[in-house]
């Protein structure tokens, strides 16, 4: 039997997509999946570093592993937090054995044995092997990256594609571009050949910032083929059009708001999809401002009309930062105005974190951590009752869903592993769209049977 190796994921959808370009590479390295990683000869940590509690996971996922792991297996930690504070994991964690950014071509194989620079450990048995300790913070710029490695067909009727890496815009709260580094966009044959070779009915567009998608070619980056008749037009347009052409249902993640065209808002539409998730990050002004972010709640607010009259059914999600330094009880009172006004399907709210190397932490007005809990908890309540006011308008309307696994499925209203789901008859097929009528609401989730036939969607 051949080795055995076990990924644990944590963080964002692209960081799921990235674990999968690592199961494509130790497949065609000969080794076998498992989902047991006490029985796995190759343990892997794909680790998040967003924010601090992102952090506090990885580090507690990293030690829960090592547990668990067997005698001689390998424990390797790689994701933002290995990209991001290589040496320091390396030097805390004597446990593991190798610390490998994705933008260093490390081979993870059972037998590897090189780093970049070199230390010494004991794995779990007592063998004494190398461990990479790659010095993430100096090293420069990658020149290859997991981003066009071959993954294997997904295990689920939907998949996420990352269509590009890294960020150029200096948001002061986020640290993501010193680690990730610049965009760089994948050409759009490399990013259809792989949404052809997944073999799924909905793909899932990611990237730190999707709607710049292509920028890079200005300087002299990845050559992304655009359509010549529409000379002016995004080159996340054309790409959606692409993708739209060869699956059902296209869903696009992370989109900044300055960058949501009168184009991109027909396209998104058009896919059949008309799912908006707006980066928002907050409403106020001055905040705004000084979280170096374009837009205002009154701008925010029209756009998001202008687009419910194109598309009444159109659902949006946003996410916004709570605390930041220097929000006022006016800064607050102006957010919660919006999240009234704006009756968003789905938002998520998250209590600042500082983070090193930031803009923010240069900034005065730290906002107390009982405040920031106070803020939060006012936030989320209001959303609450407006996401389950929103789905139980949706009892007793006919919808088309994607059943994602016995008994779970989704319309478009919802992304996977995100927001709700639609409770339906474990005998439908998995993989199938159907459509079902919406007989009852639970918060966030609804309960669906199948329509009658001849029902209106």
């Amino acid at each position: 039997m051949g080795q055995r190796f076990y990924i644990e994921t944590l963080g964002c959808p692209k960081n799921q997509v990235d674990s999968d370009k690592l199961v494509g590479t130790l497949l065609a390295d000969g080794m076998l999946p498992t989902d047991d990683a006490s029985a796995a000869d190759l343990v892997v940590v794909n680790t998040c570093a967003f924010i601090e509690d992102a952090r506090r996971e990885s580090i507690d996922t990293i030690l829960a592993l090592e547990d668990q792991r067997k005698s001689g297996a390998r424990l390797v930690v790689t994701g933002c937090m290995a990209e991001r504070y290589g040496d320091e994991l390396a030097e805390a964690l004597p446990e593991v054995d190798q610390i490998a950014g994705f933008g260093v071509p490390v081979h993870l194989g059972i037998n590897t044995n090189t780093s970049t620079n070199t230390g010494t450990g004991t794995a779990a048995g007592g063998t004494t092997t190398k461990r990479s300790m790659i010095p993430v913070t100096a090293a420069p710029l990658p020149t290859l990256d997991l981003l066009n490695l071959p993954r294997p067909k997904s295990s689920s009727p939907w998949a996420y594609v990352k269509i590009a890496e890294g960020c150029d815009r200096s948001c002061g709260f986020c640290a993501i571009p010193s680690f990730r580094g610049p965009q760089r966009s994948r050409t759009v044959e490399s990013i259809l050949d792989e949404v052809r070779q997944l073999e799924v009915r909905e793909i899932v567009l990611v990237a730190q910032d999707l709607a710049s998608y292509g920028r890079d070619v200005a300087r002299g980056g990845t050559l992304v083929t655009v359509d010549p008749s529409r000379k002016r037009t995004q080159p996340i347009v054309e790409l959606v059009r692409a993708v739209s052409a060869m699956t059902p249902w296209t869903r696009l993640l992370y989109l900044y708001p300055s960058d949501l065209t009168d184009d991109l808002i027909d396209t998104i539409c058009a896919t059949g999809v008309p799912y908006f998730d707006l980066s928002l990050q907050h409403v106020s002004k001055p905040l705004l401002r000084r979280m170096r972010r374009w837009g205002d709640g009154e701008r925010f607010l029209t756009r998001i009309n202008d687009i419910r009259r194109r598309e009444p059914g159109a659902a949006f999600r946003s996410n916004f930062i709570v605390g930041y330094p220097g929000e006022t009880e006016a800064d607050h009172d102006r957010l919660l105005e919006f999240v009234e006004a704006t009756e968003l399907d789905w938002c998520g709210f998250f209590a600042y974190s500082a983070e090193d190397g930031t803009h923010a932490m240069r900034l005065d007005g730290a906002v107390p951590a009982s405040l920031m809990s106070e803020r939060l908890a006012e936030l989320r309540e209001l959303q609450d009752e407006i996401t389950a006011r929103r789905r139980d308008a949706l009892i007793g309307t006919t919808v088309t869903v994607l059943v994602d696994e016995p008994g779970v499925a989704r319309s478009t209203r919802e992304a996977p592993e995100i927001d709700g789901v639609i409770e339906v008859p474990a005998d439908l097929a998995v993989g199938e769209f159907c459509e079902v009528e919406i007989v009852d609401a639970m918060g966030p989730d609804l309960v669906a049977v199948p329509a009658p036939v001849g029902g209106s969607a």
